[in-house]
């Protein structure tokens, strides 16, 4: 049975966002829920702000051949970033998003109260050319011990749409295993869920405006498409544990000097 991405509007309140029991129960079955309206606009703005400075400064000084893992190869015209790692641990106020009191009662509310966070990435995906992120789960990437110990808030910073490459998710996978992964020749980076697994899985479109929050299960597949858009699409994505799983498999090396207990 196919399921619809539901997009829950808990409140058009920032101050009063809450996920309730009956949602959590949803995110339990499908694993993903998006929360709308947890970040003020201004807030989003002014992290866009702090992350295209990085971005400057970042870009100045990557080593060629750490280009492939940070550049995005699907803009020709210009040298634009395609992520940015461990924003919580090099940004004041990207930190101070991640341990927001109110996103971080939300993480709780799906995986525990005593949580950290293990990793954290900025997705930039520029217009009329940012290309897809394939479909994966981040368990494969992360290894945890327990696959419902692990939490990802995908922040929107910008409006991300069908157009401009929204996430997609395969609903109910966080019920089944994680699967093998394979990397492309030229991107080790770019680990993805095989062909013949994917064929058999709708993926569904999770549309979420400026300042929701897209939150997904370490099983769940997840993917997005291409920036065919004239519009920007940046997101910030926290990936949170819970403080008594450990990490057995990881896919990549993950510094854990940078982990930060939260609670």
């Amino acid at each position: 049975m196919l399921f619809r991405s539901e997009i829950f509007m808990v409140s058009n309140s920032v101050s009063q966002t809450v996920i309730t029991s009956s949602m959590v129960a949803l995110y339990k079955q499908h694993g993903h829920l998006t929360v709308p309206n947890v970040f003020e606009p201004s807030r989003m703005q002014k992290a866009i702000e702090d992350i295209e400075q990085w971005g400057e400064e970042f870009l100045l000084s990557l080593p060629t051949d750490q280009r492939k893992w940070y550049v995005d190869q699907s803009v020709l015209s210009k040298t634009v970033l395609r992520k940015l790692d461990n924003p919580h641990a090099h940004r004041e106020y990207l930190f101070k998003l991640a341990t927001d009191s109110q996103l971080v009662s939300l993480v709780q509310s799906l995986i525990g109260v005593d949580i950290s966070i293990y990793f954290s990435q900025i997705f930039f995906k520029p217009p009329e050319g940012g290309g897809p992120k394939p479909a994966h789960q981040d368990n494969f990437y992360f290894g945890p011990n327990d696959p419902n110990g692990l939490v990802t808030a995908w922040i929107a910073l910008d409006d991300a749409t069908l157009e401009n490459g929204c996430l997609y998710y395969g609903d109910g996978t966080n019920l089944g295993p994680v699967y093998e992964h394979f990397a492309p020749a030229d991107e080790p980076f770019n680990l993805q869920l095989p062909t013949q697994i994917l064929d058999l899985q709708p993926m569904t479109p999770a549309p979420v405006l400026s300042g929701g929050v897209s939150f997904h299960h370490g099983n769940t597949f997840h993917a997005s498409g291409s920036n065919r858009s004239k519009a920007w699409r940046r997101a910030c994505a926290f990936h949170y544990v819970r403080n008594d799983v450990f990490f057995e498999r990881p896919a990549l090396a993950y510094d854990h000097s940078l982990i930060r207990r939260i609670t």
